[in-house]
């Protein structure tokens, strides 16, 4: 595994690199379709959702998946909502100060987790607007695949700041 360090410092510029000029529903769609595709080339079960702060926008559960991915789903996000970074950074960035967020903020494991998997959706100008969240894989994995479609929507290179697959 990577050291938190070099995590926490790219996960830092993700943050702030993938950055919508406008985010609506085709937008949202466009998230969904990248992953659906990846997720069936490379055989993975996996639910993803986007959801802004104002209301739900899209879900889809690939065959394989099962209720469990709707509630990490929720989880993940509820701590994004809270927090404003990525459920990956949050973990990473307690994990460097050996604590949970339950020691630290208080928060129940019913209905906040700190696995990766969720990722903010910032749009200039109007800041933190909702997040896009993965749950299937490992939590990296999770991660990873949220930010390479965002990447991809965007039509961003990030090579430079993306995660091992480790």
């Amino acid at each position: 595994m990577p050291s938190l360090d070099d995590d926490l410092a790219k996960l830092a510029l993700q943050e702030e690199r993938l950055v919508f000029g406008r985010f609506d529903a085709d937008t949202a769609w466009s998230l969904i379709e990248y992953l659906k595709a990846r997720a069936e080339a490379e055989g993975a079960a996996i639910a993803i959702d986007v959801t802004l702060v104002s209301m739900p926008l899209a879900y889809l559960a690939l065959p394989g998946t099962t209720p469990d991915n709707a509630d990490w789903i929720r989880r993940k996000r509820n701590s994004v909502f809270k927090l404003f970074k990525s459920s990956y950074a949050i973990g990473r960035r307690l994990e460097q100060q050996q604590t949970s967020l339950e020691e630290k903020l208080a928060l129940p494991p019913r209905d906040y987790v700190s696995h990766g998997g969720c990722v903010p959706i910032r749009v200039k100008g109007a800041g933190f607007i909702g997040a896009l969240t993965v749950s299937g894989l490992p939590q990296r994995q999770d991660h990873n695949w949220a930010v390479a479609a965002m990447a991809k929507v965007l039509g961003l290179d990030i090579t430079d700041i993306a995660l091992s697959a480790e």
